[in-house]
């Protein structure tokens, strides 16, 4: 029986198409948010040294890799969790960016969606095992544990520890990518969504959670990519946690200017069309 397939990207668009040689060239403008090291045969012999179980033949391992990114890039988000998967801790990074953000935007189901996060948080956790000085093997498991947390409601997470688990790997990513502008904003978010649900008091007392501390990471992620529709995108989801109506206009202005953004792939495409949404 045929696997089903994914829902398609719906925002085609040859820009997007980083075909040989443009991935290269592109990739510091792509990666700039995560910080992703561009996989070629060198970064990857690297890591098969540091772990010998994920493979062998690092050139054919980078050749896939950079066809992973290339297909997460252009928007086939299926295909690209598929070559993830299937390298293991070494894919585990574009394996869980596609389906994750697939999941956010084109998985309408709920259950469906929570589902998928659970997977993405088992992968997550093998990866982080696997390659422990890859600052995205954290960042991606704190990724797939806010993105869980999120589709089960913020209230159950903090119930089941999640929030620590959130902090820890971000805590992790920082420390070994200290312009990770990506897990900045999710920094960002983790004070707001905490002060939010709990409190001020509580989520300082309980989790170290505040509100100058989300307002100085998301405004931190801004500065270090202005161009990126989601680093506005949570600034005003942020914004909007702290403060609620007494800071709509400038919610408003972040979707605005993510809206504006021009998109470099399928992903940046993806938040741009939803904060037009949000805005029209």
């Amino acid at each position: 029986m045929a696997k089903k397939g994914w829902a398609a990207f719906p925002h085609k668009d040859k820009a997007y198409d980083y075909a040989g040689d443009k991935l290269a060239k592109a990739w510091p403008k792509l990666h700039a948010g995560d910080q992703e090291p561009y996989p070629d045969e060198k970064h990857v012999a690297a890591l098969l040294k540091a772990n010998p179980k994920l493979g062998k033949d690092a050139a054919a391992i980078a050749a896939q890799l950079q066809e992973a990114w290339r297909d997460f890039h252009r928007g086939d988000f299926q295909q690209a969790h598929e070559t993830g998967v299937a390298l293991k801790a070494i894919g585990a990074s574009v394996a869980i960016k596609a389906a994750g953000i697939h999941a956010t935007y084109l998985v309408e189901d709920d259950d469906a969606k929570t589902s998928r996060y659970e997977d993405l948080v088992r992968l997550a956790d093998e990866a982080a095992a696997a390659l422990p000085q890859l600052a995205n093997s954290h960042y991606r498991r704190a990724f797939a544990i806010g993105r869980l947390s999120q589709s089960i409601s913020i209230a159950k997470a903090l119930a089941q520890g999640l929030a620590g688990k959130v902090r820890e790997s971000l805590d992790k990513t920082l420390k070994l990518e200290p312009k990770h502008a990506e897990a900045m904003t999710a920094f960002g978010l983790y004070h707001a969504e905490i002060v939010n649900k709990v409190g001020g008091m509580l989520a300082k007392l309980t989790y170290g959670a505040n509100a100058a501390d989300a307002e100085k990471y998301l405004k931190a992620a801004l500065k270090l990519t202005p161009q990126s529709p989601i680093a506005w995108i949570e600034y005003g989801n942020g914004l909007m946690l702290l403060h609620g109506e007494k800071r709509e206009d400038d919610v408003a202005e972040a979707y605005d200017k993510a809206a504006n953004c021009k998109p470099l792939d399928a992903m940046e495409a993806l938040d741009a069309h939803w904060a037009r949404e949000q805005i029209e």
